[in-house]
């Protein structure tokens, strides 16, 4: 194919990425829209690109260097990409490329000014902007200065701030190319920014308009403050006009200069309403033809809207795909199952498959749509009621939709049809033989699916597992099942409310649920001390677990004098427990059985930290305190008017959560334990699939959905660009924030506590286990990083079961997410840890190293250093 140097704008699309990078693509396209101005230019491709650093070997060589450097080593960054950029500047341009570029000057006069903007192949992507990260040259006249800046463009594109920006988004250095925009410049009365989204709360219906005069490097440059029109429907809905005390000017000779503006002018508005709502008509075409939001740079000349750039915006936080145009209001699963990281497709087609109510995907993460029970008075107020005891961010977040009138439409009660939408079940009796059934009937349905799935491989695993996850959800729907659970969650609200009426003490329940019987996932914290107690009389394994750095080192431990018995501890540990992991809601994740290393530093600090017998002794001191504390209250409740009555219900209620508050966490077990019995099933399909060369390696069927996953068994093909797709989206969505609540119109909504009573620059959250505690902050965000000492205080962003390992080393909790019935909050309780969750952004704000105190019973944190 012959090379191309040189392309026209109106030659250029959005599928020529790779020849004239994202830039160049976008205004190739731009070009196209009817009604759409914009300036006349070429593009310098990427093939000159590669005709100019193609024979400099120095310069293979420092790209060689620098894909070794770490991503943390900004120093070696800095110092590596300047060397390259000095590389490429002083590489000359050849001649037949040279005249290329001076033919397509010539058509417009030499004397033209234009702007030379750089074009990388990674930019203005879907999935990465690369706003600002290479360099773009204004007014600049004469052939010999628009082939220095041309270079100037290729080197930009080793700058540090690019270069660290490609390391952040998986992007290799050296697979990255760079074309040249050279645009003519036009000299605006004003210009700007124009998100057809807005950017903060992400409601797709408000568009923003940033304005400034002159050109609209004053804007970007932060030069001076912008006037901001929002624009609704047509609409202006908000104003604000900045006094703009400068602006930036083209010189005649080519540059730019900055110029004071005139007083009588500073408050004047760059725009009227009228070009503001007629540059948004402009933006929604421009953004219906991309079909997503944009980021659209905008300059105004003779009252005509000139457009020199549009760009998608990536930090909005995507919404859910609906098949009508009704408004819909949206609650994060992920808020509520503690994991707000992103999932792989497979992951969230599993969860989707295997949950008891339909979940909508959006930015890799799952949502229940609950505009129906919004809209209904009754089942409403049962739903805030529900959300607001678990999380009280959430139900705020809902109110503020509620507030605005005209979304969520009001629908009438549906007609009885039995119970009432929303009622408590009927109660089930305080027996310990119910929760002991219910976990016997668990067990025998999972040795089942153990024992049928091993027969099944190919065709017939994907014909058997849609009748297991229909078992699956017939276990858990089992009415028994939730009656038990709600038994013990009900039981605690009712201690709360009621001692904190009849007593004025703050969740008492904490206390009196402290080592109740069977709670699956407290057991596994204590038992994790049990296996430090086999290896701590053993130093050599002790020596050995230090040095571990991979996850094939059981069979090596053996070889350690004590390392047998060690071990097999170990093995016996993951046989329980091995199915569970950070993140275990998504099934791609990988479990402790396949990375048992991940629990190395966990059992190195409980030798460190922990005396022999350290779980029995701690299981026996929370039983004491529970017993303890459920006389006093009794014999205080005695005391009062009515007392007798009073402390026979309480008493009633101490016995029933007891029964049934460790329940709580067993369906969890559950539906982990049988996603890893899905999971080994799945992975060996698809190593059966790698290994007859369908599959480059079995991890891609990660990014298929389940149905996916089953035609490529039945067809032994697979879509190689679907799957580099869905991994360059995942990587998008790991930099993206979820919103507890989402709209149909894009609005985020993380809700708000509103509360005033706690102390100046303390952080408020949820208080879910009460005490005090002050200590050291280790902000920890991955478990096989933890390095805790007595005392250390756990702050991290979310915590599901598999963290619990971890509290019993820690004397407190801090967390971004959670509920009062969470995971975390539940065990925090159970082992007596004063716990605060659901404190915003708690892992940026506090530093690791920091001496804090937490305030577990009244929900705030103080920073004491």
């Amino acid at each position: 194919m012959t090379e191309q140097y040189v392309l026209d704008l109106q030659e250029i699309d959005e599928s020529q990425v790779a020849v004239v990078g994202g830039k160049g693509a976008h205004l190739g396209s731009l070009a196209r829209i009817e009604g759409i101005r914009v300036p006349a230019g070429f593009c310098v491709t990427t093939d000159a690109y590669r005709r100019v650093v193609a024979p400099s070997p120095s310069l293979d060589a420092q790209l060689e260097e620098l894909s070794r450097v770490s991503p943390d080593d900004q120093e070696a960054i800095r110092t590596l990409s300047a060397e390259i950029r000095r590389t490429v500047e002083e590489i000359a341009v050849p001649d037949d490329l040279a005249g290329a570029i001076t033919r397509a000057l010539a058509q417009s006069g030499e004397r033209t000014a234009y702007a030379v903007r750089s074009s990388a192949t990674a930019e203005d992507l879907p999935t990465a902007s690369f706003a600002g990260q290479q360099d773009t040259y204004l007014n600049v006249v004469g052939p010999a200065a628009i082939l220095q800046h041309i270079s100037r463009c290729w080197a930009s594109l080793f700058t540090e701030r690019a270069v660290t920006y490609r390391r952040r988004n998986g992007i290799d250095d050296r697979t990255v190319r760079m074309a040249v925009v050279v645009q003519q410049m036009v000299f605006p009365h004003a210009s700007g920014i124009l998100f057809t989204a807005d950017p903060v709360s992400g409601n797709r219906t408000v568009a923003t308009v940033d304005a400034g005069f002159g050109l609209g490097e004053a804007l970007v440059s932060g030069l001076v403050n912008p006037d901001v029109f929002k624009v609704r429907h047509g609409e202006i809905v908000a104003r604000t006009i900045s006094a703009k005390q400068r602006e930036v000017h083209a010189l005649p000779d080519g540059g730019t200069r900055e110029v004071p503006i005139d007083a009588q002018r500073q408050e004047q508005p760059a725009l009227t309403d009228a070009q503001a709502v007629r540059l948004v008509e402009l933006g929604r075409r421009i953004e219906a033809r991309f079909g997503r939001p944009q980021d659209i740079e905008w300059c105004l000349v003779d009252d005509d809207f000139h457009i020199v750039q549009s760009r998608p915006i990536t930090t909005l936080f995507p919404v859910p795909e609906s098949a009508d145009q009704e408004n819909h209001v949206y609650v994060s699963v992920g808020h509520q199952q503690m994991m707000t990281d992103p999932m792989k497709p497979l992951g969230l087609s599993m969860w989707q498959q295997t949950a008891m109510v339909r979940m909508h995907e959006a930015g890799g993460r799952l949502f229940v749509d609950v505009t129906r029970r919004l809209a209904s008075p009754a089942s409403r107020a049962g739903l805030l009621d529900l959300m607001g005891r678990g999380d009280p961010l959430v139900r705020d977040a809902l109110e503020t939709v509620l507030d605005r009138e005209d979304f969520v439409p009001s629908l009438p009660d549906a007609p009885p049809t039995g119970p009432r939408a929303g009622a408590a079940p009927e109660p089930v009796e305080t027996d310990p033989a119910i929760v002991t059934g219910l976990i016997e009937r668990s067990q025998a349905s999972l040795a089942a699916l153990r024992h049928d799935v091993l027969t099944k491989t190919g065709l017939e695993l994907f014909d058997f597992l849609p009748t297991a996850f229909e078992e699956h959800k017939r276990v858990l729907t089992d009415p028994l099942n939730f009656k038990a659970i709600m038994a013990g969650m009900e039981a605690t609200w009712w201690l709360n409310d009621k001692l904190e009426e009849w007593l004025g003490e703050k969740n008492a329940a904490d206390t009196l649920t402290l080592s109740a019987p069977g709670n699956v996932t407290s057991e596994m914290g204590l038992a994790l001390l049990d296996v430090a107690d086999v290896i701590r009389p053993h130093p050599q394994v002790v020596e050995f677990l230090a040095g571990v750095e991979d996850d094939d080192f059981l069979d090596e431990l053996a070889k350690v004098p004590g390392g047998t018995e060690a071990r097999d501890a170990i093995e016996a540990y993951l046989d329980r427990y091995g199915m569970r992991c950070v993140g275990e809601i998504d099934i791609t994740r990988p479990r402790w059985s396949e990375r048992p290393g991940t629990l190395v530093p966990v059992i190195l600090d409980n030798v460190r930290n922990f005396e022999p017998g350290a779980a029995r002794r701690r299981f026996e001191q929370g039983l004491r305190q529970a017993r303890k504390k459920e006389q006093e209250v009794l014999s205080r409740l005695r005391a009062l008017p009515d007392g007798e009555r009073k402390a026979d219900e309480t008493k009633g209620m101490i016995d029933r959560v007891r029964t049934f508050i460790g329940y709580r966490e067993y369906p969890k077990y559950d539906i982990i334990s049988r996603y890893f019995v899905y999971k080994q099933a799945l992975m060996a399909e698809a190593g059966r699939l790698a290994q007859a060369g369908v599959l480059a390696e079995k991890e891609d069927v990660f990014y298929l959905t389940f149905e996916e996953f089953h035609d490529v068994v039945r067809t032994r093909q697979i879509d190689d660009r679907l799957v580099r797709q869905r991994k360059d989206a995942f990587r998008a969505y790991q930099a993206l924030t979820p919103p507890r609540v989402l709209t149909s119109d894009g609005e985020a909504l993380s809700g708000a506590y509103r509360r005033d009573d706690v102390p100046d620059g303390a952080l408020i959250g949820l208080p879910v286990s009460t005490g005090t505690v002050e200590g050291r902050a280790r902000v920890i965000l991955d478990m096989a990083e933890a390095d805790l000492e007595a005392g250390d205080i756990l702050v991290t962003t979310f915590t599901d079961p598999s963290w619990s390992p971890l509290f019993v080393a820690v004397a407190g909790l801090v967390t971004e997410v959670g509920g009062l019935m969470t995971h975390g909050a539940v065990i925090a309780r159970e082992y007596g840890l004063p716990a605060v969750v659901g404190v915003e952004q708690a892992t940026r704000r506090i530093r690791d190293g920091q001496r804090i105190r937490v305030h577990g019973t009244d929900g705030y944190i103080e920073i004491l250093s």
